[in-house]
């Protein structure tokens, strides 16, 4: 929530059932006897909430609600354990580091910090590949001329994005073949599946060597197979396309794409863009993330940025099929035309309902 007069607050769901403590309701509970039963429900004033911290900001990245506002977040200790069970990921992460590094915001510094390019998860991986590289691969082993250039290269990565960092398309190529692992990792030791943060930590400290060599390993194989070196630009595969209106998108690397520099949230990006290869591809293509994104001034008279996925027509032919698609690739924010005045004085043309 937030107002005009500079009021912030966020409250973490709404009715929530009262319920015994002494169960864990992050499993099946019996509903078969009488202390399973729900006691009414929680009043507002009972649920995890926050309301104009002294930080001055909110966040949420579908995270735990005990970071929300940095060091003025709600105490987890004060609400019993199933009100908020929600565990942290590495959005949530960078999203409170970002917003703590600047102290006066405008709207443009607001886009600015929702639009940082740290990948806060490999932070914790790429260290874990380092030790397991220089600690069980020697100069004489075979693994080492495959491995010393892309290890180098992600050593001296400052973990941040770009549509032209070799580094981004080793480490996602890389975490995506870590991810089954992580999730066998979770299930052999019990891990919560929704603290992220937590599980990679723990695999990144006690995973085999092999595991973690092995994956990079795949990694820039594949990329030498499909392209002929694994020295790829992050852009020249990560592509955004809008070609077609169908529900199940079409994608084809001979047709026109723009270069995206942005990742998965899963590695803490805040402007997140998941891409995926499709049959027939051997780029990779934005199939979900940020699709309409906006920053609002609330004030005397409301100013506004937004930015769309493409365009805001469903028509192929419309020249607003994808004319945001440029600006959505680089985070380019357009003014939004919120009063009568400015939309009359940006109209293309004028109709009547009924003429």
């Amino acid at each position: 929530y937030a107002d005009a007069e500079g009021n912030i607050a966020y409250w973490h769901g709404n009715r929530i059932p009262r319920r015994d403590t002494q169960f864990n309701w992050n499993k099946p509970v019996d509903g078969s006897i009488t202390a399973t039963e729900w006691k009414g429900y929680h009043n507002i004033e009972e649920i995890v909430q926050c309301i104009n911290p002294a930080i001055g900001w909110l966040q949420n990245c579908n995270s735990t609600p005990f970071r929300v506002a940095g060091i003025n977040s709600p105490r987890k200790e004060v609400y019993p354990n199933y009100m908020a069970p929600d565990g942290e990921n590495f959005r949530g992460i960078n999203a409170v580091r970002t917003l703590n590094e600047v102290k006066i915001y405008n709207l443009d510094r607001v886009i600015q910090a929702g639009y940082d390019t740290r990948l806060a998860a490999f932070e914790v991986l790429v260290p874990a590949l380092i030790r397991s590289f220089e600690k069980n691969v020697t100069y004489t082993d075979s693994l080492y001329a495959l491995l010393i250039g892309p290890v180098s290269v992600l050593k001296n990565w400052d973990y941040r994005c770009d549509e032209n960092s070799i580094a981004t398309t080793l480490a996602v190529d890389w975490g995506n073949r870590l991810v089954p692992k992580v999730l066998s990792f979770a299930e052999a030791n019990g891990s919560r599946y929704n603290d992220i943060v937590s599980l990679v930590t723990n695999f990144a400290n006690q995973a085999q060597s092999e595991e973690i060599l092995f994956s990079l390993f795949e990694a820039i194989t594949e990329l030498q197979q499909k392209f002929g070196r694994w020295q790829i630009p992050w852009g020249q595969i990560n592509r955004f396309q809008r070609i077609s209106t169908t529900i199940d998108q079409r994608f084809d690397d001979n047709q026109p794409s723009l270069p995206v520099g942005f990742t998965s949230a899963v590695w803490g990006m805040l402007p997140s863009y998941h891409s995926e290869m499709f049959p027939g591809t051997k780029k990779r293509y934005g199939v979900d993330g940020n699709s309409f994104v906006c920053a609002v001034e609330f004030g005397q008279r409301i100013k506004a940025k937004s930015l769309l996925a493409g365009g805001i027509s469903g028509h192929e032919k419309s020249p607003h099929f994808n004319d945001q698609g440029l600006m959505y690739s680089k985070g380019t924010f357009k003014d939004v035309l919120f009063y009568k005045d400015d939309v009359m004085s940006h109209a293309e043309r004028y109709y009547h309902p009924g003429d």
